[in-house]
């Protein structure tokens, strides 16, 4: 009954604290008003108990203490609300444009740059079931390895399967930027994303980075470029007649590419040297791109003070039938 009760007049409620100052006065006035009476001795009266009738009647007392508390809570006019929202949720579009060259087997992140690229992705994702999210991969050539989407579980389980080496390898950043955008160019979102993630430099493709930023730009779609990989030397696979070995080679990201391809998008350039610092640039990403959500409440009230006052009556009544009937007192 008092789930999500508000009341109407709170001030009434300090009342409630006469009610254990008049159950101490009437336990005070009961000391005094007992007889007394001077005897020489106590043995006639060992045998004789209070009978229950004698106990019950300091309940007529308990009943209008509490039917005094209903009473006040009755005045305080305690009110159940209904809430309903309607919420109008406008998400954003989001495609993340992913490098799956054999450079991102690179050690420098942890276990590999790729692993850390998907698993910090995933945890983006997850933080933001409104958003449709789309995965596009490339190397030397890209292609679209999910289409946009609100099935995250789809997306993550597809995210999950990519592995170096599915296609040629190579960077071809801008196949992979025209793939991603050619995913957004007809949605309707209040804001369309590409977040690029690589670590080299364009070397492959047939189409220029540049050209494809002017193409993002016209369709009003904003580019993320992250460039994953330490400064200086970091271990890269290398496949010798030994089999797989990794050996410290330089890093190279051309980052005036990415900074100029996120600028002419209204975009961001970040730098994820390791895993602490790739999940802080996808948590600044979630800052800057947040859905919009409009939110109207309705709010019904409905009166509660009529059970609680008639359960007061009640009492009263009981207690003045009680104390004119069953313990009616003799002057």
């Amino acid at each position: 009954m008092f789930a999500n009760v508000e009341f109407a007049y709170p001030g009434y409620l300090f009342l409630l604290l006469l009610v254990p100052l008049m159950a101490a006065w009437y336990w005070f006035r009961q000391g005094k008003s007992i007889p007394t009476l001077q005897v020489s001795g106590t043995e006639a009266f060992e045998s004789s108990r209070k009978t229950i009738r004698q106990y019950l009647y300091h309940g007529l007392a308990t009943f209008r203490l509490i039917a005094l508390s209903l009473l006040i809570l009755a005045l305080a006019r305690p009110q159940s609300t209904l809430k309903r929202q309607n919420v109008s949720i406008e998400g954003i579009d989001i495609v993340l444009a992913l490098d799956i060259s054999s450079s991102m087997l690179a050690q420098d992140l942890k276990p590999d740059r790729l692993e850390a690229a998907k698993t910090v992705s995933q945890g983006f994702f997850e933080g933001r079931p409104n958003d449709r999210i789309g995965l596009v991969v490339f190397s030397g050539e890209a292609f679209t390895q999910c289409p946009l989407t609100t099935d995250h579980t789809i997306m993550e389980n597809m995210l999950e399967d990519i592995k170096s080496g599915l296609i040629q390898d190579g960077t071809a950043i801008g196949d992979g930027l025209a793939i991603a955008i050619s995913r957004l160019k007809e949605s309707q979102a209040i804001s369309k994303v590409i977040i690029l993630l690589t670590d080299g430099v364009n070397n492959a493709g047939s189409i220029d980075p540049l050209s494809a930023a002017e193409i993002a730009k016209i369709y009003g779609i904003r580019i993320y470029a992250i460039g994953a990989g330490t400064h200086g030397y970091a271990p890269y696979p290398v496949q010798t007649p030994f089999g797989l070995q990794y050996q410290n080679m330089e890093v190279e990201i051309d980052e005036a590419l990415l900074q100029n391809v996120a600028a002419m998008t209204d975009g961001k350039y970040f730098r994820a040297t390791d895993n602490s610092s790739l999940e802080k640039v996808y948590s600044e990403i979630d800052q800057l791109e947040k859905s919009k959500i409009d939110v109207t409440e309705f709010r019904k009230k409905k009166e509660e003070f009529l059970p609680i006052a008639v359960m007061a009556l009640l009492l009263l009544l009981v207690e003045t039938l009680s104390r004119l009937t069953l313990f009616r007192s003799i002057p």
